[in-house]
């Protein structure tokens, strides 16, 4: 019989031994993470795969961070901004009040306190903060260039132009205003607060010379752009927008449009009010309904860059969503002069003015708020998607991270039990390697 100095079979079984032991140590350890591939030399492959998707979804959980936090920011500029539109509510309502004739001069100078108050708190509102960032100052409007201020009617008939007269004007279903020669036109407007009226008698005037004589008003400074009052021209087109864009009419059809004389804010109206009153002193309620239907098609702002405020919404660059913001001060709405001055109501004359004025500062505010509405109902979904996306991404990595318990726990029983027979027969072989010792004694 030989003698195996080496040990042959006790060697198998070691190498038996640690293969079920590196075997079970492994299952130990996946059951231990819950994780399959607990380092790259599991699997390098999927180990990439799954580190890029762990990237991804914390990403995505970011995004959906960022949109959850522009989201409140926006319910902070919408609750400012609601408070001024109640505010340009209660103004009308005053103003309406003050143009009826049974309140006295006295009774409006006290709703002038109550104007002075509420504009001053339409200031205060668009001063309104989150984060330290102003939103509603017009600090985060988008990027565009300057922009004339343009009023648009399309009451008027469509071969309507700034030469006709006005005892030929008619509506836009063709009936004749029945404007007299000698009835009286007047013309107010608004500009930095302060209201300026003007009176002349219809006879021979064309719809450009209302226009031309608001024009001649405080000093013959001019508010109106003068270059088209003379044009025989119909058109649909009524201006250029901050983009450069031309813009046109809704309807596509022709329409009648008077632009402010300069650029920006400080060119703007707060609005103007044109009536139609006959010889008798009785307005022409008919003839104001069409000819005094002029709205901003166009509203005036300045030129700046891009602040409008940006929503990372994605992982990758450039995803995102962006929010202009534009000027809800007093200011911008047209409530108030750059020098302080404030609408007037302290005449019948300027409380009627100053209710299309008010009508313009509400649609403005309307359509500003309208904007900020629209973006947040938006982020409702994104922050769906993103949702969606990170738990689908979720499960896609734990399929090929994650491990399967019960066939780990099985695993490891398995390899356990053949470690436990291992040492046994490992310690089996040993004895009996030893027998010959005995013959030594």
């Amino acid at each position: 019989m030989t003698i195996k100095n080496n040990f042959v079979c006790s060697l198998s079984i070691l190498n038996v031994l640690n293969r079920n032991y590196a075997a079970m140590h492994k299952s130990m350890l996946r059951i231990a993470t819950g994780r399959k591939i607990n380092s790259v030399a599991d699997d390098p492959s999927g180990w990439a795969i799954g580190q890029r998707m762990s990237v991804e979804i914390r990403c995505l959980d970011q995004a959906r961070q960022n949109a959850q936090n522009s989201q409140s920011m926006m319910k902070v500029a919408d609750g400012a901004l609601s408070s001024t539109i109640d505010i340009l509510r209660t103004l009308k309502e005053k103003a309406i009040a003050a143009a009826n004739g049974t309140m006295t001069d006295a009774d409006r100078r006290n709703v002038q306190k109550e104007f002075d108050q509420y504009i001053d708190q339409i200031d205060d509102n668009a001063l309104v903060t989150f984060n330290g960032q102003y939103l509603l100052d017009g600090s985060h409007n988008s990027q565009g260039s300057a922009t004339k201020q343009s009023f648009t009617n399309q009451s008027l008939a469509e071969d309507t132009t700034f030469s006709t007269k006005l005892t030929d004007l008619q509506s836009r279903a063709g009936q004749d205003l029945n404007i007299q020669d000698t009835d009286k036109v007047s013309v107010s407007y608004v500009k930095d607060g302060k209201t300026c009226t003007t009176s002349f008698d219809a006879k021979d005037k064309t719809l450009g010379d209302i226009f031309k004589e608001a024009n001649k008003l405080n000093n013959n400074a001019g508010v109106f752009e003068a270059a088209n009052l003379d044009s025989a021209d119909t058109t649909n087109v009524i201006g250029t927008d901050a983009n450069g864009n031309e813009v046109k009419t809704a309807s596509g059809k022709n329409g009648i449009t008077v632009q402010a004389k300069d650029k920006g804010l400080d060119g703007a109206l707060g609005g103007f009010t044109i009536s139609v009153t006959d010889s008798q002193g009785n307005v022409k309620k008919t003839v104001n309904a069409v000819l005094d239907d002029f709205t901003e098609t166009i509203e005036a702002r300045n030129g700046c860059g891009d602040n409008a405020l940006y929503t990372q919404t994605g992982t990758k660059a450039n995803q995102g969503i962006k929010l202009g913001i534009g000027n809800m001060t007093a200011y911008g709405l047209g409530l108030k002069g750059s020098d302080g001055s404030v609408l007037s109501v302290g005449t019948q004359e300027a409380a009627n003015a100053a209710i299309n004025v008010l009508d313009n500062a509400l649609n403005k505010a309307l359509g500003q708020s309208t904007t900020i509405g629209a973006v947040s109902s938006r982020m409702d979904y994104t922050i769906s998607n993103l949702t969606t996306q990170s738990e689908n991404l979720t499960s896609a990595m734990s399929v090929i991270m994650d491990a399967d318990m019960a066939k780990e726990i099985m695993e490891y029983a398995r390899n356990s039990i053949l470690v436990q027979a291992a040492q046994a027969m490992l310690a089996q072989s040993n004895q009996n390697a030893a027998w010959f010792l005995s013959l030594l004694k």
